[in-house]
């Protein structure tokens, strides 16, 4: 995931920044609660693509 990408990128539901999480191939937003999907190096801004947190992610 390119760095200044990650830098432009932000939730789209509510405005707030996103984590990459490498192992997992997504961005992350707490704030959201949600994991944006990337596949073949591209990120997918959907909410209705992206992973609901569990608790215990939400809350680590």
């Amino acid at each position: 995931m390119d760095p200044k990408l990650l830098e432009l990128l932000v939730c789209p539901v509510t405005k707030g920044p996103l984590v990459y999480d490498r192992e997992r191939q997504e961005l992350v937003s707490k704030s959201a609660r949600l994991a944006y999907p990337i596949r073949d190096g591209i990120p997918v801004m959907l909410e209705e693509e992206a992973r609901r947190l569990t608790p215990d992610e939400h809350a680590g």
